[in-house]
C-alpha cells in the first residue's frame, strides 16, 4: 500500500524556519520524482519544489527561490523542505507528491505564518 505522510508543520512567526518530512512507503521511492505543492483556500494548489529520483536536479518556484530547499534521502524513502525566512504569504496546506508515471499525494500538512 502506497503511503506518503507528512510532517513538521505548524505556526511559525515571519522570518522563522520550518522543515517539513514527507515520509514514503509501498513504492520504489528511488524512482519517483518527488514535489511539494501547498494550497491555500480559494486557491489552485501551487507546485513549489521538484527533485528528481537521484536528488541530482531541483527546481523551485520563483516565490521561494533562494529560501526554500527540497532535499531526499533515498536510503529512508524521506523528502525534505527546508523553509526559512518564512512570510504570511507561505502560508498554506503543504503537500508532498510522488510521480513517475502515476502520481502518489500524502495528506497535508499545515503551515501557518503569523505573528
Amino acid at each position: 500500500q502506497v503511503r506518503l505522510v507528512e510532517s513538521g508543520g505548524g505556526l511559525v512567526q515571519p522570518g522563522g524556519s520550518l522543515r517539513l518530512s514527507c515520509a514514503a512507503s509501498g513504492f520504489t521511492f528511488s524512482m519517483y520524482a518527488m514535489r511539494w505543492y501547498r494550497q491555500v483556500p480559494g486557491k489552485e494548489r501551487e507546485l513549489v519544489a521538484t527533485i528528481a529520483g537521484n536528488g541530482r536536479s531541483t527546481t523551485y518556484a520563483d516565490s521561494v527561490k533562494g529560501r526554500f530547499t527540497i532535499s531526499r534521502d533515498n536510503a529512508e524513502n524521506t523528502v525534505y523542505l527546508q523553509m526559512n525566512s518564512l512570510r504570511p504569504d507561505d502560508t498554506g496546506v503543504y503537500y508532498c507528491m510522488a510521480i513517475r508515471i502515476t502520481a502518489y499525494w500524502g495528506q497535508g500538512t499545515q503551515v501557518t505564518v503569523s505573528s
